[in-house]
């Protein structure tokens, strides 16, 4: 009973500690974000930098309050983030898939892999004029324009993943008589799992960047649409907003999956 308590002592001191460390981290950030702010509102404030150039925050907070009153913030908000969401879908359902199918056929994994490897060198922003050219001007032009800065190097993510699973626990399936698709669902996606979900990780910024490109070029709503408008009018505070609201886009998309990656590890950690 004596060891039992004591065990129990350090697991909640441990618990403890945890807590405090992130409590800190979560402090020392919000106490860097902070300063940032109180150092670029003052130096506005005393004329260090150009307020018309460089904004400051009291401007950007009164300009999005503006776009909230006329309904132009939920507008392109909802805008840019529905064709984040649908382009980051389409990545993750395509390139799982696509990987499977690699696997499962080493033949055609040879014949695709250099393509996939010359398709993810191509500069994204120059295939964005020639998907106008081909689909027209559109949602659905902005979101292939996403995909592709995402898709083909997703593949090869998931497929490398899919390969660096325990060759041991293959072999004693198919000794055991099990097929492919045993395979698969024992010990590939199990496996493979931390590693996908570090792929999504680097698909939400990726699908961001590839459909703010496309908004650029053929939207008439959207972030990247009020950020082109505004650099063209001077209205330097709409820009700088619009890149805030994206970088907020940004960090609640990675920290839902980030909860979901502590969700799987903990469940991992928890299996005997």
């Amino acid at each position: 009973m004596k060891a039992r308590s004591e065990k129990l002592t350090l697991q909640e001191a441990y618990v403890q500690s945890h807590h405090r460390h992130h409590r800190l981290v979560g402090l020392c950030r919000f106490l860097c974000f902070f300063t940032f702010l109180s150092a670029w509102e003052l130096c506005a404030d005393l004329d260090i930098i150009n307020s018309f150039i460089f904004s400051s925050p009291s401007r950007i907070a009164y300009t999005i309050f503006l776009m909230w009153q006329d309904g132009s913030l939920f507008l392109h908000t909802g805008v840019t983030l529905l064709e984040i969401l649908i382009s980051f879908a389409l990545v993750a359902i395509v390139s799982l898939g696509t990987a499977t199918l690699l696997w499962c056929s080493r033949t055609l994994s040879e014949i695709l892999e250099p393509w996939l490897v010359i398709l993810n060198s191509l500069p994204k922003s120059a295939l964005a004029p020639l998907l106008i050219v081909w689909l027209g001007s559109g949602m659905r032009t902005i979101i292939i324009a996403g995909m592709s800065v995402a898709l083909f190097g997703s593949v090869i993510s998931v497929c490398t993943a899919f390969r660096e699973s325990d060759p041991e626990k293959i072999r004693l399936i198919y000794t055991l008589g099990g097929n492919q698709a045993q395979v698969l669902y024992c010990v590939i996606f199990p496996e493979s799992l931390p590693a996908i979900i570090s792929i999504l990780k680097v698909n939400i910024g990726l699908c961001l960047v590839g459909v703010i490109i496309g908004e650029f070029l053929s939207a008439r709503q959207g972030l990247g649409y009020l950020i082109i408008y505004a650099s063209q009018v001077f209205k330097l505070n709409y820009l700088i907003a619009a890149l805030i609201i994206l970088c907020v886009i940004a960090f609640g998309l990675y920290q839902i999956i980030a909860r979901l990656e502590h969700r799987v590890r903990k469940s991992r950690q928890a299996q005997p």
